[in-house]
């Protein structure tokens, strides 16, 4: 098996701006915080996307239904 070969990206501005942030970070209570925030911050995002899925139809009742009765485990070989 070939080693994969890993090549450095450059920083995004936004990435950047994260990291001069965090280095203001002076305890872990701190570093909690922000953890916290940011879960919140994407749980939100994430609940919003779900809404506008239902709210367009894509997801319903019937969706829902169907999704409890997938079976989705890994294969295995016997």
């Amino acid at each position: 098996m070939e080693a994969a070969t890993l090549q450095a990206k450059p920083f995004t501005p936004f990435q950047i701006e994260m990291l001069e942030l965090v280095s203001r970070v002076s305890s872990e209570t701190e570093m909690q915080d922000i953890r916290r925030m940011l879960g919140q911050y994407f749980a939100k995002r994430a609940e919003d996307a779900i809404d506008r899925l239902w709210d367009d139809g894509v997801l319903n009742d019937s969706v829902m239904e169907e999704w409890k009765a997938e079976h989705m485990r890994t294969p295995y070989k016997q």
